[in-house]
């Protein structure tokens, strides 16, 4: 049976090929563009329906106005405290990532902030539960998951008593993220009511070639009063608290003060221009900021479609190949560029200590079979791999030499590196450097370590898994 009628078949050839020659003209990533071929031609109708969809790049100018982004950059008042320009290091290695991160996504030094590291559900909720309710001026929130659960009604109360008291509540949730958010009339409706400003993040409208539904808002942010903030993995939900079939998740999330909080802040009201299309930059969002006497720099680094470089995988990159002593990895979703990949097999080959975590079950079996499918030459080069089974890891940070440390939303695949808006802070300190160390070697008495001859030994169905799809990785 033929699957078009025969008057359209030369129809349908002529529409995959015109498809062929957009993805030329895109001149995008060649691995990806063959991925997407390799869907159009194994499911001939949906294949093109979902590159339709969900594969074509949007214009950049389509996707968000760089001008209000740039001039809510110039509103900011600057300090000394603010920014470090050039950016200093006593570490050569450090100071050109600092400057490659300024030049690529004109992430500012921030200098002499505070820094406390969450790595819990109970204590990351405990510490943003009483900065809200703390709250005297506004509250800015983001998030990619808003579960409609025990901690995100909580979460909901606080804010909607927040805004009684004539606090400034924004709240950004993506659409498609936070669909039990999307869904629920009555948390929404709550919210909005006591006067909270509600956004969702690129709701859906299905157009074939104009689609957003890939480009999905995964940041994870707040920021109160313009003086706390708070980023990393986690998400709005019980699971980090009470657990699911997988158990307790454990994830990373960083509490800061000082004048890096101006860079979050500038980041959030971004995005709330693109949800929103205000253009929100007065002063009193961004307070002269309290001086620590830490001696530290950090930078926001953001990213997404719209973005000029890949901003975050270059900062990863950079950071990986002037390692000297050990990369120590938390990754929920292990499916790297190229790039990574060689970097992460290039260190271990030289002698570095690079060890990569990943959980030993996933949320998500179809990403797990493809983050397996790059162990074997990892284990080959020297990586050292532990499998976490302590609860679901879904912590994406990131440390090295005791001088770098990378924490934020993104995952270390393709999706997050070009396709996601996401966000990561760098943080040149020794001291967070080495406490990110110590809670790595203490996740390892929940881990068991893969050796080469375990992977071997693997069945070869499963290496047929695999092998299928790796195919579809960069789609991942």
């Amino acid at each position: 049976m033929q699957i078009f009628p025969y008057i359209l078949q030369p129809l349908y050839i002529i529409l995959i090929i015109s498809v062929i020659v957009v993805m030329l003209l895109e001149n995008r990533n060649s691995i990806r563009s063959l991925s997407w071929l390799l869907v159009i031609i194994f499911i001939p109708i949906g294949g093109l329906l979902l590159y339709l969809i969900l594969g074509m790049n949007m214009p950049k100018n389509h996707l968000i106005q760089r001008r209000g982004k740039d001039a809510i950059y110039r509103t900011p008042p600057q300090s000394k405290t603010d920014i470090v320009m050039p950016c200093v290091s006593d570490n050569e290695d450090s100071a050109n990532l600092c400057r490659m991160l300024r030049a690529n996504s004109n992430a500012v030094c921030y200098s002499n902030n505070d820094i406390k590291v969450l790595s819990d559900g109970e204590s990351s909720f405990d510490a943003i539960f009483e900065a809200i309710r703390n709250a005297k001026n506004h509250i800015h929130i983001e998030f990619f998951i808003f579960a409609d659960d025990k901690i995100s009604n909580q979460l909901r109360e606080l804010l909607i008593q927040k805004a009684y008291e004539g606090v400034r509540v924004r709240m950004i949730y993506d659409y498609w993220g936070s669909l039990a958010l999307t869904f629920s009339r009555k948390y929404l409706k709550s919210l909005r009511e006591a006067g909270v400003f509600v956004k969702p993040f690129l709701p859906m409208r299905i157009r074939l070639a104009r689609s957003k539904i890939n480009y999905r808002n995964h940041r994870k942010i707040i920021v109160v009063d313009g003086l706390v903030a708070f980023t990393g993995g986690i998400n709005v939900a019980d699971r980090y608290i009470y657990g699911n079939r997988l158990g307790q998740w454990r994830d990373t999330l960083v509490r800061l003060e000082g004048a890096v909080v101006h860079g979050l802040q500038i980041l959030f009201l971004t995005d709330w221009y693109f949800v929103d299309k205000k253009l929100i930059s007065n002063a009193k969002y961004f307070p002269e900021a309290q001086v620590f006497p830490r001696d530290n720099l950090i930078q926001v680094v953001a990213s997404g479609p719209n973005s000029d470089w890949q901003t975050i995988l270059q900062g990863f990159t950079h950071a990986i190949t002037t390692a000297k002593k050990y990369i120590y990895i938390h990754s929920p979703y292990f499916i790297p560029p190229e790039t990574i990949n060689s970097c992460v097999q290039m260190a271990a080959l030289s002698g570095i200590d690079v060890r990569l975590m990943i959980p030993m079950k996933s949320d998500t079996r179809f990403t797990h079979i493809g983050t397996y499918s790059y162990l074997g030459q990892l284990l080959e080069a020297g990586v050292k791999i532990f499998r976490y089974s302590g609860g679901f890891l879904h912590s994406k940070a990131t440390v090295i030499d005791d001088r770098i440390s990378i924490v934020g939303s993104a995952n270390m695949d393709e999706r997050s590196f070009s396709q996601n808006f996401e966000a990561n802070v760098f943080i040149f300190e020794e001291t967070t450097a080495k406490y990110l160390k110590t809670l790595f070697i203490k996740d390892l008495q929940f881990c068991q370590e893969l050796t080469l001859d375990q992977w071997n030994a693997r069945s070869r169905w499963q290496k047929l898994k695999e092998a299928f799809v790796r195919l579809f990785s960069p789609l991942l």
